[in-house]
This record gives C-alpha cells, structure tokens and sequence, in this order.
C-alpha cells in the first residue's frame, strides 16, 4: 500500500465503514497503530477506540511485534469457508440463477451474530470482499432469514442487536421469504429465502441483489420461481453431502 486505502463497499454507516476500512487494511498484512493511521486516513484516537473494540470482539490480534493481524474470528470463518462443502456444491446453482436473473446471487450462512457471504455468482457485489468476511446479522432480509428459524434464546439475543422486529420476524417465517433494501449493498435490493437440511433446519439463506431501480416493489414470478427451484436444489444438494455437509459453521 502507497496512499490512502479507499473502502470497497461502504455501508453508509459511519462506525461500521470505519471498521471494516481497518479490517480490508489489515487484510494486506500486518498493521502497526501508525499504519493504520496512515493508510485510513482516521485519527489515531479514533483507530485507536476502533482497533480496541476490533480486538475485543476478536476481530484482530496483535502478532509478536505488537503490530494488528487479523483475529481468531475471521481466520476461523475464512477456514470454515475453505471447509464448507454446500458453499462449494452451490456454485452450479448460483451461476445458473443468475444467468435466469441478470441479478446477484449469494448463499450466507450464520456464524454467531454475525452472517457470512460464503458464495457468489461470478461478478457477484459479494466479490468486492473476501468470502469469509464476517458481517453484522442485524438488518436486511439475509440477516433476517438467518434469524427467523433459529431458537428462541438467539431470537431474543439476535433482536437485541437488529434493525428489525420480532413482528418482522413473524411475517418472514409466514411467507417463507425477506424482501427489501440491503444496507450491506448500498442501493440494492435483496430477496432472500431459507435453505433447509435433510433434519429442516435452516442452513443457510439465499439471497438475490440488485440495484434498486431494476427490482419491483415487490417479489415477482420473474425471481420467485428462479430462487425457490434454486432453493430446492440446494436442499437436495445438501441431503448428497451429508454427513459432513457443514462441521463448523453454525446453522440458523
């Protein structure tokens, strides 16, 4: 890195695009306290605040010579990525949706409170970070399928953090499917649907993007039909690789 890093895909919230500017920077390589000055253009008492929180969470760590790599959290979602066989058996099903959509499709999983792109049709808005990256499950129709099917006690502790409702909720889980803006995206629109495993569970959720002006106000026949075969093949796919279909990541 020469100069001032640039974020690669804002979320238009300040703290959070904060973070993930010092994360996408420490992705690089290690990063001292004036590293990541330099390359973010923050002042060191913000990175100083940010990088703390960062470690906390397990986000970052520090290497032996004190400098920030990348924490317990990402290292272990990016291997669970490399390890998980339905986002590798999805990748037919992606591409073939989006040749039917023109849109964006990606399969998540759900790691903790956080939701993980784990894979992407080709030139996927999901590409512009790494898969694997961990991402707050608390807004949007992808975080909001991921939760909808969990247990009540992650409910509960999941709706403690979320931009959204337990009366969202509801309607989720009785139409089967989230629809509307995705603040990860700005500008896009997501439509998104549980994938279920041989035991029913929610696995996993598989979502549409587009940008705004090119969705309906609501979910149409055009996308309904294409992501729920999608679904379903995914399920199927996943009866195939059982047992080991996902020994690490954390299922909704």
């Amino acid at each position: 890195m020469s100069g001032a890093v640039q974020l690669r895909t804002p979320t238009g919230i300040g703290v959070l695009d904060k973070a993930a500017l010092l994360l996408q920077i420490v992705e690089e390589g290690p990063a001292s306290l004036g590293d990541l000055v330099k390359y973010s253009g923050l002042t060191r008492q913000t990175i100083h605040r940010l990088a703390l929180a960062l470690e906390r969470l397990g986000l970052l760590t520090r290497d032996p010579q004190g400098r920030f790599v990348l924490g317990p959290r990402l290292d272990s979602a990016g291997l669970q990525v490399r390890h998980d066989r339905l986002a590798g058996a999805a990748g037919p099903f992606l591409s073939e949706l989006h040749a039917e959509t023109g849109l964006d499709a990606r399969l998540h999983r759900r790691l903790d409170d956080l939701q993980v792109c784990v894979a992407a049709s080709a030139g996927s808005a999901c590409g512009q970070v790494p898969l694997g990256m961990p991402r707050p499950a608390s807004t949007g129709p992808v975080a909001q399928v991921l939760l909808a099917w969990a247990e009540p006690d992650a409910v509960f502790h999941g709706l403690n953090h979320a931009r959204f409702t337990a009366a969202q909720l509801t309607l989720v889980r009785r139409r089967g499917w989230a629809y509307g803006p995705d603040r990860m995206l700005p500008g896009s629109v997501t439509y998104a649907a549980p994938v279920r495993g041989p035991d029913e569970r929610v696995v996993a959720a598989l979502a549409l993007t587009g940008p705004a002006a090119r969705m309906p106000e609501a979910p149409e026949r055009s996308l309904t039909g294409p992501l729920f075969d999608a679904v379903a093949a995914l399920g199927d796919a996943m009866s195939r690789l059982r047992p080991d279909v996902c020994p690490t990541v954390k299922p909704a």
